[in-house]
């Protein structure tokens, strides 16, 4: 497992900016951590019963649930209970000298801390970047409502084309709404600050887990709009690409996605069906998902009788991509996650590593989630919490 103890000699791209997390549970956190990876002071705001992800478990570590300590390394915990007008201050006063806020409160909590509308924090701090993350944004028919992953899946059409072609729908193990959302977030902050470099001023960014999700329902929205026709589950297979799906081999199931005619071509080959392309039910794409079972069904025979693990890598070798199916406890251990960090150390925190390298300014891990309440600050003191 890497260690990604961070280099002094080296400054993250975010160096300096300074970063209020005010956001529970998933989206926002991820925001927060991602800006984090690249140098930005960030400093986790909770109340003082903390956020509640910590508590997601098993399993725990250190008292955290490996969930919160997932998506909230490189922060800083400071308590405030926004009920109460002494915190408060601390809060406002964090704000005068930040770069960005997250949050994902409730429209009628803010209204509970006297801010009518989310639009005034972004009027009474100009510089600010507002990334304002909510279920469904503050307007429309569905507006102000609750979002939860889960639920957002089932409302913007995710589980509907989830699972098994006749079976029932399958909700995305993976939150990819919440996830989705909170690399949107992290866009939106940094789409906002090259704009105050032009302009002076920030912005709020308005940024639901509905908005991402309907975003990434693709190609199922689009061939919707195209055609009409309500897609359906699809199991493994593609809707708009044949073959691209799990064929069982001898020895174990083989993912293969085949995206051209001649890679098409170069699996026959391998699989010793030379003749498949000649079929002109099967000679391009259009052909092959028109006549879908049949090939499936040619191809199925074929790949039976092949080792799974070595054909795999010897279609890879053709550059036809192909992978047998691994657990999650594989994928941990394998050389290539090891080999591009993808699994990080440092000190007693592990965890997933950071995707987006960067040659001259790379992330880095400099500290595990917090404690809760690490920090303290009252009000005139907040300016001293920023690392200078």
């Amino acid at each position: 497992m890497a260690d990604a103890s961070s280099n002094d000699s080296v400054r993250g791209a975010l160096s300096g900016l300074r970063v209020v997390d005010a956001s529970r549970v998933l989206a926002g956190p991820f925001c927060g951590q991602i800006l984090g990876d690249h140098g930005a002071d960030v400093i986790k705001i909770e109340a003082p019963e903390g956020d509640e992800c910590r508590g997601f478990g098993p399993p725990f570590v250190e008292g955290a649930s490996a969930y919160f300590r997932a998506v909230n390394r490189n922060k800083r915990s400071l308590v405030i209970d926004m009920n109460l007008a002494a915190d408060r201050e601390v809060f406002w006063q964090l704000l005068e000298t930040a770069d960005v806020l997250i949050e994902n409160f409730k429209p009628s909590t803010l209204e509970t801390w006297g801010i009518d509308r989310p639009s005034s924090i972004t009027e009474r701090f100009p510089r600010l970047i507002h990334c304002r993350i909510t279920g469904f944004g503050d307007d429309g028919p569905l507006g102000r409502l609750p979002g939860y992953d889960a639920a957002v899946q089932a409302m913007a059409g995710l589980i509907s084309i989830n699972g098994e072609p006749g079976g029932n729908p399958v909700r995305l193990g993976v939150p990819v709404v919440d996830l989705t959302t909170g690399m949107n977030a992290a866009m939106a902050v940094l789409l906002a600050l090259n704009a105050r470099h032009r302009t002076g001023r920030g912005q709020l960014a308005d940024v639901s887990l509905y908005d991402s999700a309907v975003s990434v329902a693709h190609p199922f929205m689009t061939n919707f709009l195209a055609s009409g026709e309500t897609p359906r589950p699809t199991g493994n297979s593609h809707p708009n690409i044949v073959p691209y799906d799990v064929f069982q081999t001898a020895t174990c199931p083989l993912f293969v996605a085949v995206a051209n005619d001649r890679l098409f071509g170069k699996l026959c080959q391998a699989l010793g069906a030379g003749h498949l392309p000649d079929d002109e039910r099967f000679a391009t794409n259009r052909q092959r998902v028109a006549h879908r079972e049949a090939l499936t069904a040619e191809l199925s025979r074929a790949f039976a009788t092949v080792d799974g693990e070595s054909f795999g890598k010897a279609l890879l070798a053709r550059n036809v991509p192909a992978a047998p199916i691994l657990s999650i406890a594989d994928v941990a251990a394998a050389p290539h996650t090891l080999h591009r960090q993808m699994v990080v150390r440092h000190g007693d925190y592990i965890g997933p590593g950071v995707p987006i390298k960067l040659s001259g300014t790379p992330a880095s891990i400099r500290s595990g989630p917090p404690a809760l309440g690490g920090l303290s600050g009252a009000a005139g003191e907040a300016a001293s919490l920023w690392k200078q």
